[in-house]
């Protein structure tokens, strides 16, 4: 190419002089003159090839300084899962979801027909009924102590009598506050189960316990269910996850629970979201000699889901640091280089050395600094120019 730059302006100093009608000027000229040494180009203002190059000042971010990667898996925030389970044996009259149904807080999942239902309203009206009874003893007892402590100041009854008197009463009371509190645990029993305390053959409805979508159901209506410890439905919660990750053993001391990490998914390649690590497991795994590392990620969009594969960083520290396109590095030899304008029109190469990736720039450990322009597109055409050394 250098060869072909000195053929042509000789060619047209040849022909200037031939026809001897003016001088070749410098801003003819569209070709590049190589000058100052090796290792450096030099291109004309009036240069078409100026226009081929693009320029850029080195840029900083603030990057990692140390990062562990491992692999992940989303999951379901474990405490934002509900099994939920039936508050009384009885059989399933209507189911009013389906699986993977989205339901709010004390949305109705389920109808169930369930004796336990009237025995709880028959035993609130039994314990109200217990409770005037009660109340009335009270004040008979009241009536008595009254009349015999009357009769007692004016020496018409003994001392024993009032005492007698007294004993009752404070019998009555007790009998009043026991058949209160009774009262109250089976109205606490009607209020867990919806129920209202005047009709019987009420059924039973079971709400949500929380917002959330409706991950497994394993009933339908018709079914007789005498185990309340069974679960009926699981109820997640997904407006946050976790990424869990096994993080090597001989890594671990870089985690801390609190820490911002990265996360990269394979549904979604190219972006990067953001998460806290919220725990860190007690033990180590004795097969793998990994630690398992819990980051909770928010999803308020519903675009992550459980089982999703990743992987996280989990980053140590953050710094500011120069940064380049990839494309403004050239390798050239054992050499990496970059192209440094110095002046107008002016670049020279620079030898870096670069740290890791960050996206489509890279870090740069040394040979230029922020604020240095830069060759980001044209490094080839440059590369071509530069004499040999």
């Amino acid at each position: 190419m250098k060869c072909c730059a000195v053929s042509l302006a000789l060619c047209g100093l040849l022909m200037s002089a031939a026809c001897g009608s003016r001088a070749a000027t410098p801003n003819a000229e569209a070709v590049a003159s190589v000058a100052g040494g090796p290792e450096s180009v030099l291109i004309p203002a009036g240069s078409p090839m100026l226009r081929q190059i693009t320029r850029q000042a080195v840029g900083v971010a603030d990057l990692p300084t140390d990062e562990v990667i491992a692999p992940g898996r989303i999951e379901a925030n474990p405490n934002r899962v509900s099994k939920v389970t039936l508050p009384v044996a009885g059989r399933i009259t209507t189911v009013l979801v389906k699986a993977g149904d989205a339901v709010t807080k004390d949305q109705p999942l389920l109808t169930m027909a369930s004796p336990d239902a009237d025995a709880a309203i028959s035993a609130f009206l039994s314990a109200g009924a217990a409770v005037t009874q009660a109340q009335a003893a009270l004040g008979k007892a009241q009536a008595d102590f009254d009349r015999a402590s009357d009769l007692f100041d004016h020496n018409a009854v003994a001392k024993k009598d009032v005492q007698a008197a007294d004993s009752a009463l404070a019998q009555a009371k007790g009998g009043v506050q026991q058949s209160q509190a009774t009262r109250e645990q089976a109205e606490r029993r009607l209020a867990v189960l919806g129920l209202a305390s005047s009709d019987f053959k009420q059924e039973v409805v079971l709400r949500s316990p929380l917002s959330g979508k409706v991950r497994e159901l394993s009933v339908v209506p018709g079914e007789f269910r005498n185990d309340m410890s069974a679960s009926v439905m699981t109820i997640a919660d997904l407006s946050t996850v976790w990424v869990t990750s096994q993080v090597p053993e001989s890594y671990i001391r870089f985690v801390q629970v609190g820490e911002r990490v990265e996360i990269n998914l394979v549904a979604y390649p190219g972006e990067t979201f953001d998460g806290r690590v919220a725990r860190i497991a007690d033990i180590v795994d004795p097969q793998t000699r990994t630690v398992k590392v819990q980051a909770e990620m928010r999803n308020p969009q519903g675009r992550f889901r459980p089982e999703m594969f990743g992987s996280i960083h989990h980053i140590e520290s953050i710094a500011q640091m120069p940064v380049v396109p990839a494309g403004a590095i050239v390798r050239s030899g054992n050499r990496t280089i970059v192209f440094v304008e110095e002046s107008p029109g002016r670049f020279v190469e620079r030898v870096v050395t670069l740290g890791k990736p960050a996206g489509a720039s890279v870090r740069i450990i040394s040979g230029v600094k922020p604020g240095d322009t830069i060759v980001v597109d044209g490094v080839m055409l440059l590369q071509g120019l530069v004499k040999p050394s």
